[in-house]
């Protein structure tokens, strides 16, 4: 029994002895599919160059070349080692391991797909200030299985792309234009039409608001202490060296030098600013205990 293990064990080993070199040919000829597929990727990106794609259309286009090379690399490679029939054999039969696969990499392929329809449809590019469900930033990248996006408070968030697919999508920025506004308060005794006037004016002298569409204010509503008014502004995220929270902050304190130069009575969101006034000469008598009088 042990002699005849024995020998098919010597068997086997002589034919993989056999085939080592046909192996390691088709091996080689795998490895250099895939360098091949980078070389042609390269000269695909060159030609796309002169093009109107986008940046992740290229970048698509670039990777499909490597697979696509690999994949035929990988089917020649699998013929030299005579694995064509076994192959066939596992795609007729193979309707079992075909179910779990899908299953395993069912989001692999939702956001590859999706990855797909992002390059070509384009709903952003990279530096548009975008929003999909809880996350908001600017886009710093866009991958066939994710989008990156850097958000205002530094962090670095990737979004699945088949999550961007599915969900409503907002683009702050895809014509270069964001629409700022802000509320501040004045007294009811202060004329809000003059004050609408005023704070329009400031805000268009502005560096970074941009002249047309124009800057304006109105009433946004009566609070039991103030009347609010809401400033809203645009700016063009397309011009260099404009930033949000500094043309934001300029504005901002160009209304409140305008309402105080003009004499305007403001309050804020937390506090009342009460201003008393007195004749001049006005005596002020407070009675207190045992018949005193306090002036």
């Amino acid at each position: 029994m042990l002699q005849i293990l024995i020998e098919s064990l010597e068997v086997e080993l002589e034919k993989l002895l056999r085939m080592a070199p046909r192996v390691a040919f088709a091996l080689a000829v795998f490895v250099a599919s895939i360098f091949l597929g980078r070389l042609l990727a390269r000269l695909v990106g060159t030609l796309l160059e002169r093009g109107r794609l986008s940046s992740p259309q290229k970048s698509f286009f670039r990777r499909l070349t490597v697979w696509a090379v690999a994949l035929l690399g990988l089917a020649v490679a699998l013929n030299l080692v005579g694995l064509r029939t076994a192959a066939s054999g596992l795609l007729a039969g193979g309707g079992i391991t075909a179910v779990v696969l899908g299953f395993a990499f069912r989001e692999i392929g939702e956001n590859f797909l999706a990855g797909f329809l992002l390059a070509f449809s384009r709903p952003f590019k990279l530096g548009d200030i975008i929003q999909s469900g809880e996350f908001k930033g600017t886009v710093r990248g866009i991958e066939m299985r994710h989008t990156h996006l850097r958000t205002s408070d530094g962090r670095d968030v990737f979004v699945p792309n088949a999550e961007i697919i599915n969900r409503p999508l907002v683009n702050y920025t895809r014509d270069g234009l964001l629409r700022p506004a802000f509320t501040l308060g004045i007294d009811y005794a202060d004329d809000a039409r003059d004050a609408c006037r005023l704070l329009s004016e400031a805000v268009s002298s502005v560096p970074g608001v941009v002249a047309e569409p124009r800057a304006s204010a109105g009433i946004a509503g009566l609070d039991s202490s103030w009347v609010q008014i809401e400033v809203s502004f645009w700016i063009d995220t397309f011009q260099k060296g404009v930033s949000l929270a500094a043309v934001k902050t300029a504005a901002m304190d160009a209304c409140r030098r305008a309402l105080l130069d003009s004499g305007f009575t403001v309050s804020s969101e937390v506090s009342t600013n009460l201003v008393l006034r007195a004749s001049a000469g006005t005596d002020v008598r407070l009675s207190g205990g045992a018949g005193r009088e306090v002036t």
